[in-house]
């Protein structure tokens, strides 16, 4: 999935207040989620959103004006999403939502984890993908 930004850009040279970011990172958040079929309610959790207005106006028209907050959970969906295609490329989709042994889980999927609500519960599971790439030791 190509989001349109410069593989050589760095973090600082990017303008948290660009209007093309806000809804490039919609946009790639909604296709992600309809891979994973994903229903409102848990599209509206991992965004961190409760307004039902808003959320459907993302949703219908790809864009809006997204907080801090907001893009810090898209990228880290970006980055499950990223490193499961290179971990499991047949199985990515479904990996989320099955059950996983691992103490981070404690039984339960990748998906529950990131439901709790918090950026940190995407965070943990980015890390441990991360972990398994072999890109960080936890």
């Amino acid at each position: 999935m190509n989001i349109g930004l410069n593989k050589n850009a760095y973090v600082h040279d990017i303008n948290l207040q660009d209007n093309k970011l806000h809804n490039i990172a919609l946009k790639a958040f909604f296709d992600i989620c309809a891979k994973w079929n994903l229903n409102n309610e848990e599209q509206k959790n991992l965004l961190g959103i409760t307004s039902n207005s808003t959320f459907f106006k993302w949703k219908k028209k790809r864009e809006g004006r997204l907080t801090k907050d907001k893009l810090e959970r898209i990228s880290y969906i970006l980055g499950i999403y990223k490193a499961l295609k290179i971990l499991l490329p047949d199985t990515a989709d479904e990996w989320i939502k099955k059950p996983n042994k691992h103490p981070f889980f404690n039984g339960k999927s990748s998906l529950d984890v990131m439901l709790g609500g918090n950026v940190a519960d995407l965070y943990i599971v980015r890390k441990y993908l991360d972990s398994e790439r072999g890109n960080i030791y936890l």
